[in-house]
This record gives C-alpha cells, structure tokens and sequence, in this order.
C-alpha cells in the first residue's frame, strides 16, 4: 500500500496544480505558491526546495496509485474475469486527483520531457493497457479494451487540445468503457 503524503504536502500539490494548469509551469513561481498557500516561502521550502520537486511529488503519488491498481488487477485469478473492476477503480482514480494531473502534463509537455516525468507515468499506463487486455486474442477485443481506457481518460482530461465534452462525467465514461468490454454475440 502506498503511504500517504502529509496534508501539508497534499495541500502544496493541490495548490500548485492548480497554479500550473492555470498558467502553465513556467511561468508559476514558487513565490505565487507560497501566496496562494498564504505561507511564506520558507515555509514551502521545508516541503519543496523546487517546482520540480512538487511535480515529482505529484508522479511519485498518481505512479503510487497506478502501482497499486495494477497489483490488485494482477492478483486476480483471471485478469480478463476483473476487467470491470479494474475499469471501475481507473475511473474514480480520473475522477481524483489524476484528471487534473493529467491536464497539466498534455498542456506543459515540454516541461515534463525536461523533467523526465512521462518515462514513469507512461510504463505504468502501458502496463495498465496490458493488464486490461489481458487473455484476449481477438485483434478486436483488445482494442476496445484499449479505447475503455482512453474514454475514462478522454471524460476528465481531454487530449490533444481538445476542448471537453459538455455532460461527460466519468460514470458516463466508465459506462461506455464497461459496453466497450462487455462479452459480443457472434455475428
């Protein structure tokens, strides 16, 4: 199980995200954080020495939780068997705290190049990918496996520039990501 960060730190993250899809990475100091905390920067400074580190921290938790959702998928008799579970438990990880995080990293892909953060998040969704197509040999079926997640991601952190789609809430997602899955009648 993963150990939580303090509130402290939660509420820094929190705080900092916010700033960081708000006006992007570079352009947030660690000055403006300490504001919006109403801290002063010493006080963010015992947390965070840096930007980078908060956003490293913000990883560490979404890889941290992705870690453990993969755990569970992969402790389970029959991986195919505990798709929906897996889909479920994606879905309320969007709905927290990944969502925005995801949001930041689609609009300062620059920065995180630099900072060397999509390395670890993208192994761990490819392996999510994995374990969510696990035992399937139809071409067809792994691929709406794959499109399950991407529309749990699409409902709360649209890609690509996209703006988002009005009423898509992730239950929304979560239920065409379930009939994407679901057992198909020969045709």
């Amino acid at each position: 199980m993963v150990v939580r960060r303090s509130d402290t730190k939660e509420r820094i993250e929190q705080v900092a995200l916010e700033l960081f899809v708000e006006q992007g990475y570079e352009k947030t100091s660690l000055r403006e954080i300490a504001e919006r905390l109403e801290v002063t920067k010493a006080a963010l400074y015992y947390h965070y020495r840096t930007k980078e580190d908060i956003v490293h921290g913000l990883i560490d938790d979404l890889v941290g939780s992705l870690d453990e959702l993969l755990e569970w998928g992969r402790a389970q008799p029959r991986p195919a068997q505990a798709r929906e579970e897996v889909l479920r438990r994606f879905a309320t990880l969007v709905e927290g705290r990944f969502g925005p995080i995801m949001q930041f990293i689609q609009q300062n892909m620059p920065a995180m190049k630099e900072l060397g953060v999509k390395h670890s998040l993208g192994e761990k969704l490819a392996a999510l990918f994995q374990l969510v197509g696990a035992d399937e040999h139809d071409p067809a079926m792994q691929l709406r496996t794959r499109l399950a997640l991407v529309a749990i991601l699409l409902s709360n952190a649209p890609m690509f520039g996209a703006p988002q789609v009005a009423d898509v809430s992730t239950d929304l997602a979560l239920q065409v990501a379930l009939e994407l899955v679901a057992p198909r009648e020969s045709f």
